[in-house]
């Protein structure tokens, strides 16, 4: 049983759809068991959705679609807003500003960005976060992470770049096989073409130049072509739209990206630690 503490809350969109679903249901002559026998669920699970004491999943609006939706595309339209709202609340804000990005430049010391995370690493992250979610949460969690990857194979194309700090690559997350197999994933990610991945070595400050002490960044060029910061730590969030910042995390960002590795040099020492063989 979830812990009362861990409950997510309803939101408008999760309650419109169960509202919407419940009338629709009603509409066709259904019984909560039988519209559930029909999609899969049970009808304890179609009232808890009904009843907004639980929001409604994504598989089940796909099964809603398919069961009610009789061609409208309602339900499925309905899938984005609800899946927004089982984000963290610090991210919802940013999320459709990184979806319609036309650039991205990023930079993360401390674990694998969120955009090039396998499910496996995303998992072991979330579920071993504080405070600890329930394996439901977890699931929503890593479910609209893993929605995000949309962004690669997005027409018009975003460009990506992601400098890396060198200790994310080293520190073990999850285990060793999920940390090969995320190397793996960084290495296939680094062959693409709207991506550049480079690699900050450990030894970036010998010679006393070190311009990622202030930890993550990520720097969005808008379709608009304005450009925002967003910055996360702790659970808080900040989205920094003023021209000056943005520009002093923009060339901060530039100096970050020519201390590191070049492409070349940086897919090799991931392919290295991932044990794959050229």
């Amino acid at each position: 049983m979830a812990r009362e503490e861990n409950k997510e809350p309803v939101g408008p969109a999760a309650r419109m759809a169960a509202t919407v679903a419940r009338r629709m249901r009603l509409r066709k002559g259904l019984t909560q068991e039988q519209l559930g026998a029909e999609m899969g669920f049970t009808g304890a699970a179609i009232s808890a959705m009904e009843r907004f004491l639980h929001p409604v999943s994504d598989e089940m609006l796909v099964q809603l679609e398919s069961a009610l939706g009789g061609g409208t595309g309602i339900f499925e339209e309905m899938r984005e807003l609800v899946r927004l709202e089982k984000l963290p609340e610090q991210f919802r804000g940013y999320a459709p500003i990184e979806q319609k990005a036309v650039a991205l430049w990023l930079y993360a010391n401390h674990v694998v960005h969120g955009l090039f995370q396998t499910e496996a690493y995303a998992r072991a992250l979330i579920a071993g976060s504080y405070p600890e979610p329930t394996s439901e949460r977890a699931d929503e969690l890593v479910a609209g992470r893993m929605a995000r990857k949309a962004l690669f194979d997005r027409v018009p194309v975003c460009e990506i770049e992601l400098v890396l700090d060198e200790s994310v690559l080293r520190r073990q997350i999850g285990s060793k096989q999920v940390m090969r197999e995320q190397l793996a994933h960084l290495a296939e990610c680094a062959r693409r073409r709207n991506v550049n991945l480079q690699v900050l070595p450990l030894d970036a400050g010998l010679d006393g130049e070190y311009s990622g002490d202030r930890g993550d960044l990520n720097v969005v060029e808008t379709p608009a072509h304005d450009h925002v910061t967003y910055l996360e730590i702790q659970g808080e969030s900040l989205l920094i739209t003023d021209r000056a910042k943005v520009s002093t995390h923009r060339q901060r960002y530039a100096k970050i990206r020519a201390q590191a590795l070049d492409p070349r040099r940086s897919l090799g020492l991931i392919e290295e630690l991932a044990g794959v063989e050229r």
